[in-house]
């Protein structure tokens, strides 16, 4: 019997992809730039696409590739500073126009977001005619082409969206995504990586077809619950709801790519006081602290660092830094490092107690830390800072895979 998809749909749901985000918004604000190849990438020293245009892409410009190398198959190629603010300004008047829509939106990136649009079906009618809505509602506030998905779960939803890009929608119905999806590589499907990908291969699984034929006891041995989750993905029957809220971090850090081979003591303790005041920072505005930090310094064939233990949770960039200095005398000896990283691992609400004998209990540093933050949020980040880093980086923030417009993942991180 055949389905009429102008039906209610048991679940319904829509994933809105904006198309080539940052580069279609340097479009759109610098109309000389229409039609052109434009790469993005961090400011203008930075060396790496960001990402680029269709019209890059289409001379096979890819996101990750070195400037060099997508200037020799792009000819003409327009390098663009990214600006992040910007798009994150761009992105928070998409989601709360598509928040008019549904209540039930997950914020997936700066650039893509779920709506479970189940329960609006008696509102606004069917799927697709709430998919189109969606749709009409991103270019009518932002100006800018997207690619919509329209499914019965998310997985498919998502693989559905990126069939037809740029500008384009696609339908798969519920009904049908199991058959839609039999032929369709694994690895092409959101949440696969390449060490899944290899497990399943080892077994025999390279289609979604070819998942029926493994027991899904031995995805669930090997991965728990996100491996039964895939086995259901690649059937067209992602279980995964659509979260509407943002779970508390589990780590807050910031990382630092760095001149290639730097040995510099002097620089490396400037990049890393740079990140933990950073971390610190993001841990006051939150309104939290920590005690466990992982401080990591890239060299060329592996990681090098430790997690170290604040005597009290802490969050103060100064203190963190007293960590960095720690790490870097017991770990490094003087080989090249490549990048930086210092993360607080344990970041928890502030409980208002404090330790009477605790060695960096210091009041008055709280108070110093409560001025300068209010000083950096009317001025621009680092307005006040330590003398040290006046020889900071030059390179500007970039917008983290894992951005929401609140809550915090609110946050433009520095790479």
């Amino acid at each position: 019997m055949a389905h009429d998809p102008s039906l209610f749909w048991e679940r319904a749901i829509v994933l809105v992809d904006m198309n080539a985000f940052f580069a279609s918004i340097e479009q759109l604000d610098f109309p000389e730039l229409n039609g052109k190849p434009v790469g993005v990438t961090n400011g203008m020293q930075g060396t790496c696409i960001i990402t680029s245009s269709y019209e890059a892409r289409r001379k096979g410009v890819k996101t990750g590739m070195r400037l060099r190398e997508a200037e020799e198959l792009c000819p003409g190629l327009i390098q663009r500073p990214s600006r992040p603010e910007r798009y994150a300004e761009v992105s928070i008047n998409i989601m709360e126009s598509l928040q008019d829509i549904t209540p039930d939106i997950e914020i997936f990136s700066v650039d893509e977001a779920f709506l479970d649009i189940t329960h609006v079906q008696k509102l606004y009618g069917a799927p697709e005619k709430i998919a189109r809505m969606a749709k009409d509602r991103v270019v009518e506030v932002s100006k800018l082409p997207c690619s919509v998905g329209l499914s019965g779960d998310k997985t498919t939803a998502k693989y559905a969206a990126k069939l037809n890009k740029p500008d384009g929608m696609t339908i798969v119905l519920p009904w049908e995504a199991e058959e839609t999806l039999r032929n369709v590589p694994v690895m092409e499907l959101c949440g696969i990586n390449k060490g899944i990908g290899a497990f399943l291969a080892a077994r025999g699984v390279y289609t979604c077809g070819d998942m029926k034929n493994l027991p899904i006891g031995v995805l669930g041995q090997r991965f728990g619950n996100p491996g039964r989750r895939i086995w259901y993905m690649c059937q067209g029957k992602d279980p995964e709801k659509v979260h509407t809220t943002v779970a508390p971090p589990k780590s807050i850090g910031h990382g630092k790519v760095i001149p290639p081979n730097t040995r510099s003591h002097q620089v490396l303790l400037t990049y890393l006081l740079h990140m933990s005041e950073k971390v610190g920072a993001r841990l006051r505005r939150h309104d939290m602290v920590a005690q466990t930090f992982s401080i990591g310094l890239r060299a060329t064939e592996s990681w090098l660092g430790l997690k170290m233990q604040a005597p009290i949770p802490i969050d103060d960039g100064l203190i963190i830094y007293d960590l960095c200095k720690e790490v870097l005398e017991y770990c490094w000896d003087g080989e090249g490092i490549h990048q930086v990283h210092v993360g607080a691992l344990d970041p928890q609400l502030k409980n208002g107690q404090l330790q009477l004998f605790a060695e960096h209990n210091l009041p008055n540093r709280d108070i110093a830390n409560h001025v300068i933050d209010l000083i950096n949020q009317r001025y621009g980040e680092f307005a006040v800072a330590p003398a040290r880093l006046l020889n900071r980086s030059t390179m500007p923030n970039v917008i983290a895979p894992s951005w929401k417009p609140f809550g915090h993942r609110e946050t433009i991180l520095y790479r």
